[in-house]
């Protein structure tokens, strides 16, 4: 009777021992999508105002993980490095905050406000990668421009900006300079925005 139970110990004995190795922990790091205006903010102040809706994540644009097009035009998700905040969340933050700066509007408001909006701004980011294949960063928003006062749809604007990557097409860039390049492809995107608007304010 002994012997037998000891036999149907044995299964569960084995089971809390690992066979597999151990891996060492490798730690996320994680890069604010900040693009910076350069020089000095523009002075002086539009007469009408705009509204930026919350700005939507386009089709693979879901995941934090930075995101890296090889050369033979797959896309590889890196699992240790990831931006600080969803990319379309942080996207819309430094749109809001570069148009401020950009001094075009009276007053750049966010969802919620009661101040009625001349122009309401709303849209998707749709593309946010470090191209090895093309050397290159690439940001692009789609938006949507309306004029709130009659409810008539202004144009639609596609926005797009690059910056290069420090080895170009030879070598894979390493995180930080991704993101760096894919922040400053950002900020290019939003100047091309902020030119776009300049007539509407």
């Amino acid at each position: 009777m002994t012997h037998r139970r000891s036999l149907l110990l044995a299964p569960f004995v084995l089971a809390g021992c690992s066979v597999l190795p151990d891996r060492p922990y490798v730690e996320t790091t994680r890069f604010p999508l900040e693009p910076r205006r350069p020089g000095a903010p523009r002075r002086g102040r539009g007469r009408r105002t705009l509204l930026i809706r919350t700005l939507q994540a386009g089709a693979g644009m879901e995941t934090r993980n930075l995101q890296v097009i090889r050369p033979d035009g797959t896309v590889s998700l890196d699992f240790y490095a990831e931006w600080a905040a969803p990319p379309a969340e942080a996207a819309e933050q430094s749109l809001r905050r570069w148009l401020i700066d950009s001094h075009l509007f009276s007053a750049v408001l966010a969802p919620g406000s009661r101040v009625t909006p001349d122009f309401i701004l709303e849209g998707e980011l749709t593309a946010l990668a470090a191209s090895q294949r093309d050397g290159v960063a690439r940001a692009e928003l789609t938006l949507l421009l309306m004029n709130d006062r009659n409810g008539r749809l202004v144009g639609q604007l596609v926005t797009e900006g690059t910056a290069p990557l420090p080895g170009g097409t030879a070598t894979a860039p390493t995180p930080e300079q991704a993101a760096s390049a894919m922040s400053a492809a950002l900020g290019n995107a939003l100047a091309s925005l902020e030119q776009a608007l300049a007539r509407y304010a």
